[in-house]
């Protein structure tokens, strides 16, 4: 059963069908592959996160747009959201569109490569408005490709005081709203040097600095994470030393993770440490997000100090 006093995270982004294809290495371009496995499971940023924060003991509101009402797959979506106890009464299906798909392929080592398509008149959605969807949330999780629909949503949880999390994981323009009306910014290593034109992250993290007053992070996957602390210091907490075999929806448990750890009132140091153990758990088994640990998982982790140097 849910603990209806459990943080309450409302996740805004787009549903995506994932189907995935396990193989022993990527295929070279124009050859045929076989696939070891097959599943198709509910993914894209905000789901995965909701699921991560399920399973760690928080509360997970999903809005954003999905497809038609009529797609078949929207069936398996919702029912997969709903064993997971996400609310999913928020999510906007959109008539005569598609719900993201992607072609998800899983080599030996544990990467991913990725396909997708998303319906370019998603984009249009009108989401519910704060007054419906903010009321008992702790907390905004958004994927920075959806400022779009978002911003709004997001500029009415800061004017309440909830903090705003974005999980960055493509470059953004240095006047997109979210890099100021967020609270709590935290980048893809790749995303954070090209959003900043630097050659390094802590380079990228000082020029981003100046441009908003958010917290800003840096992820870099078994390399750590690299943050800005209160008085302007580079710190780093180091990743979680785990055999990795599938890496799908990893930085999203991260993200997750981190804004279910912040509304919880863990230090930013600590909330680090906790999203960096839930995203080394996550990696150890196939199956995506749904691969996500339970809260006694990470604990234990956290427990054992299996850090990496």
């Amino acid at each position: 059963m849910t603990d209806v006093s459990a943080p309450r995270i409302l996740c805004i982004g787009m549903p995506v069908r994932d189907l995935t294809f396990r193989i022993d290495a990527m295929p070279v371009r124009g050859a045929k592959k076989r696939a070891e496995h097959f599943a198709e499971i509910c993914g894209g940023n905000a789901i995965n996160a909701a699921i991560g924060i399920a399973r760690l003991g928080g509360r997970a509101l999903l809005t954003g747009p999905m497809g038609d009402r009529t797609e078949p797959a929207q069936h398996t979506l919702l029912d997969q959201l709903a064993r997971e106890g996400i609310d999913a009464t928020h999510l906007v299906a959109m008539p005569g569109l598609t719900t993201p798909v992607s072609a998800v392929m899983l080599d030996d080592s544990g990467e991913r490569t990725i396909v997708t398509f998303r319906d370019p008149g998603l984009w249009q959605v009108k989401l519910s408005d704060a007054a419906t969807l903010l009321p008992h949330c702790d907390a905004i999780l958004i994927e920075n490709r959806c400022a779009p629909f978002g911003i709004e949503l997001c500029a009415a949880a800061r004017s309440r005081g909830l903090a705003v999390v974005v999980d960055i994981d493509r470059p953004m323009a240095l006047t997109d709203p979210l890099l100021t009306v967020a609270s709590h910014l935290v980048f893809s290593s790749d995303a954070l040097r090209a959003t900043a034109s630097a050659a390094s992250d802590a380079e990228a993290l000082g020029k981003l600095a100046a441009l908003t007053p958010a917290f800003l992070a840096g992820t870099r996957g078994p390399h750590g994470t690299i943050w800005r602390d209160e008085a302007g210091r580079l710190q780093e907490t180091p990743s979680f030393a785990v055999q990795a075999v599938d890496t799908l929806g990893a930085g999203d448990i991260f993200h997750g993770a981190f804004a279910l750890a912040i509304t919880e009132r863990q230090s930013i140091a600590d909330a680090l440490t906790f999203a960096s153990a839930a995203a080394a758990l996550k990696c150890t088994r196939f199956g995506g997000a749904f691969a996500a640990p339970g809260r006694e998982e990470v604990e234990q982790l956290l427990r054992s100090g299996a850090r990496q140097a």
